[in-house]
């Protein structure tokens, strides 16, 4: 079992966003890659293991001061590996003070066959403070033949303004893990989800809905299902489908969120791509 710790920490000094803080134990690591001059500063977690086994625990906690800009990815999927133990336990706290913008977009994790993943994301924005983050889920290596017939998934996601709770999310999959997979109401043979938030500094989000809609409307493929909302000031997109699909359709949309929301470059990390 490891116990892996990363603690980032930006801040705006000078005019620009400095890295203020930085711990790291095994087996996270913190890359800092060079970036363009158009874009904002970019930290790179790495799972120096090669994946994540029974009983092993990640705390992750992120956070940004004031007017401050920063994205998170990571270096390449995450591997959850079969357990026949304890679960995985994960923990992601990230927090954005006032006239921050935060974009948490890690590529996808994947759960092999009896995975055991407990994952939970909280985000704590101040007032003037925005986000744009997700995450995406493939249930099993297809292009081995396998699919998600046992084990456990429970993913939470929790984001609240100045304290107060303004979207929470919580998926719980156990038990009959296979009828759960191939039901047409839960999630009728997808080999992944998605699910992409934002929240603005300033405003609300709803006014990128009928954007984000359009966007989804596109053919990424056959079998891929999509949708958006608004539920107060957090606008919400989600996919189910093949893998390749909803990944490449969840990243088209964070290239275009975070250009019209914030006037950033529509592009996403070069490790996104490689």
């Amino acid at each position: 079992m490891a116990h892996g710790r990363a603690e980032i920490g930006f801040a705006r000094r000078h005019g620009a966003t400095r890295l203020a803080h930085l711990y790291q134990r095994d087996p996270l690591r913190v890359l800092f890659p060079a970036r363009a001059a158009d874009e904002i500063p970019t930290a790179v977690l790495v799972t120096t293991s090669g994946g994540l086994v029974a009983g092993d625990r990640l705390d992750i906690a992120v956070r940004l001061g004031p007017g401050a800009m920063g994205h998170i990815t990571a270096s390449a999927a995450e591997k959850v590996y079969r357990s026949t133990g304890a679960p995985i336990a994960v923990a992601q706290t990230l927090g954005v003070e006032a006239g921050g913008w935060l974009e948490f977009l890690p590529p996808e994790t994947i759960l092999f066959d009896r995975a055991r993943l407990h994952r939970e994301t909280r985000v704590s924005l101040a007032d003037g403070a925005g986000f744009l983050g997700g995450d995406i889920l493939v249930f099993g290596r297809h292009a081995r033949g396998e699919c998600l017939t046992a084990g456990l998934l429970r993913e939470v996601w929790e984001i609240r303004r100045e304290g107060a709770l303004i979207w929470g999310d919580a998926l719980h999959v156990g038990e009959d893990v296979a009828a759960i997979m191939t039901d047409p109401a839960c999630f009728s043979g997808a080999e992944a989800c998605a699910t992409l938030i934002l929240v603005l500094p300033a405003g609300n989000a709803r006014q990128f809905l009928d954007m984000a809609r359009q966007l989804q409307s596109h053919a990424y493929g056959a079998g891929l299902r999509v949708g958006a909302t608004a539920i107060g000031e957090v606008l919400i997109a989600r996919w189910l489908g093949p893998a390749i699909s909803v990944r490449r359709a969840y990243a088209e949309l964070a290239c275009h969120l975070r250009a019209a929301a914030m006037g950033l470059p529509p592009r996403l990390p070069r490790l996104w791509h490689v």
